[in-house]
């Protein structure tokens, strides 16, 4: 168990949709760093393959079938979380699905309130509870904490057809530069992450370029795509101490993409 800059001991994070993609790489990076995890996802298979996998490091992981397009099953998945650890240190309100639309003429009252419901709500409430928790115990005599959201690219550029999606990543964005402004009294930092086009395993292997990874590699200054592994050290810095005074900023990890004019 580490006991370096960014060492988690005793600490407990949740991670929405943790148990795969870019979640499991902010797992890994705080369970690497002795961190507790509590992984909520959707799929039963999913998550007892990934507390499989970060039981390895050492640390003591907890799963839960949450869906946070509810708010009752947030509320409900936090109960469970305090009554399992007691406290709860850093929240990663990472769940998210993708736009399915191309166009905003074609885009529906469902398709909108549908991805706003897990991106935007789904978000909102989760960083929401956490922060009640983070503050009962800062009354309590110990401050701290860290709420941290993954948004995208999308946050600055424009996307045809993907205006909800867009909207969704900057609505939280701009709500947690809020939380850092009220919540820094209790030494509660909030800041966002903003990745770049990152290859999971629904684009194939890490071995095996598929075209969308050809695509965005060829436009990225380091021509690859983003990986997991690339997120691990975010997550370690940002539920540790060594980011107590880092707040209300928005990260963005991304190759250089952005800036690739």
């Amino acid at each position: 168990m580490s006991k370096g800059l960014f060492d988690l001991s005793g600490k407990v994070t949740l991670i929405t949709g943790g148990n795969g993609g870019l979640g499991l790489g902010f797992a890994r990076g705080i369970a690497k760093q002795g961190g507790d995890l509590v992984i909520w996802g959707r799929s039963e298979e999913k998550n007892a393959k990934a507390k499989k996998e970060l039981e390895g490091c050492g640390v003591r992981v907890v799963t839960a079938r949450v869906d946070v397009a509810s708010e009752e099953q947030i509320m409900a998945g936090f109960a469970t979380l305090m009554n399992d650890f007691g406290r709860v240190d850093c929240v990663i309100a990472n769940s998210g699905i993708p736009a399915t639309t191309r166009s905003l003429l074609e885009t529906t009252s469902a398709d909108y309130l549908g991805l706003l419901n897990v991106n935007m709500h789904g978000a909102f409430y989760t960083l929401r509870e956490g922060a009640r928790h983070m503050v009962a115990r800062a009354e309590a005599g110990e401050p701290g904490g860290s709420l941290v959201f993954c948004g995208s690219l999308s946050m600055f550029q424009g996307i045809p057809g993907k205006a909800q999606y867009a909207a969704a990543k900057a609505g939280i964005g701009a709500a947690i530069r809020c939380m850092a402004v009220e919540l820094g009294k209790h030494g509660i930092r909030a800041n966002s992450i903003a990745p770049g086009y990152v290859k999971t395993e629904m684009t194939g292997t890490a071995e095996e370029w598929s075209p969308i990874d050809n695509y965005f590699a060829g436009k990225t200054p380091i021509p690859r795509p983003g990986y997991p592994a690339d997120f691990e050290g975010i997550a370690a810095y940002l539920a540790s101490d060594a980011s107590s005074w880092h707040s209300g900023d928005t990260i963005v990890i991304d190759g250089a993409a952005l800036i690739n004019l």
